[in-house]
């Protein structure tokens, strides 16, 4: 086959062009760390990129989740230990009142404070944390006790699963945040703090007022439940956590290890093809340089 000087020096400008082209690809690899910038240098890695980015972002929307989970439990169990602390206030009045030696006057008194803990009990109930109620199921937008005053007169309804707030915190898996409405406040709770304040203004006798301290007892263990069951549920939340954050790490680690580069072996590529295309450049200048006319001279 004859070989012509215009084969010779397109076969060179090619060879060159792809030097160029080789070069380029180091140099967009360093300036990005990415194996590739489009997905048609390499469809197998633009693919599993994909879906590990998807993995990741889903691992971290779980762990949002999480946030969120912990924010609902966090406050609740707030709430609850202030609803124990007056409970238990409460209780320590009853037992002063049912002492005989204490005169009208001074249960007139204790009335008093009893009512103002049975609207902080109210008030407690009605938290709202993120523009959220938190113990009324998932009305979340509605107090459970909009009347503050006819705390005794609310019907709270028995707890159902419609009541539960659940959030998704792993794949398939989604936790109660909440706790239920109706358990700890309801209506049975007020009604014995009004009627024993009534018993305490009325004629009620040592008897008569110690009855209402296995009342408030059961109350007590009833909001100690709750929260247990509470605890139970952020033990549970905190073992999800540390999964996620598990599965993160992995799923973040084969991201890496399928879309950045290995830059050490990017830059010995790099002076690897630089060394390449200087020597191609030299033999282009010998095959280019001598023609016809320079013979002809």
């Amino acid at each position: 086959m004859r070989v012509t000087q215009s084969m010779l020096s397109n076969n060179m400008l090619r060879n060159l062009s792809n030097s160029y082209a080789n070069m380029g690809n180091y140099q967009d690899q360093l300036s990005t760390g990415k194996k590739i910038s489009r997905p048609s240098q390499d469809p197998v890695v633009a693919m599993k990129g994909i879906n590990y980015r998807q993995q990741v972002t889903e691992v971290e929307q779980f762990q949002r989740n999480i946030a969120e989970v912990h924010n609902w439990m966090d406050n609740s169990d707030s709430a609850l230990d202030k609803a124990t602390q007056a409970m238990q206030r409460v209780r320590e009045l009853t037992v002063q009142a049912s002492n005989d030696t204490y005169e009208e006057g001074q249960r007139e008194n204790i009335a008093k404070e009893i009512r103002q803990l049975k609207e902080h009990v109210g008030t407690i109930a009605n938290t709202k944390v993120n523009d959220k109620y938190m113990f009324n199921g998932g009305n979340t937008t509605n107090p459970p006790f909009a009347d503050m005053d006819a705390l005794e007169d609310t019907v709270i309804p028995p707890a159902t699963g419609e009541d539960e707030v659940r959030i998704e915190v792993s794949s398939g898996v989604k936790l109660q945040a909440n706790v239920l409405p109706g358990r700890v406040f309801n209506q049975d709770l007020f009604k014995d703090l009004d009627d024993f304040a009534q018993a305490l203004e009325g004629d009620a006798s040592k008897g008569e007022l110690g009855d209402f301290l296995g009342e408030f007892d059961d109350h007590i263990g009833n909001i100690v439940n709750e929260r247990a069951d509470l605890g139970a549920r952020m033990n549970r939340v905190e073992l999800v956590e540390d999964r996620l954050e598990t599965q993160k790490i992995s799923a973040t680690k084969m991201m890496s290890d399928n879309e950045d580069a290995d830059i050490e072996k990017v830059i010995t590529d790099l002076k690897t093809q630089e060394s390449v295309h200087r020597a191609a450049m030299g033999v282009g200048a010998r095959i280019i340089q001598p023609t016809l006319m320079d013979f002809l001279r």
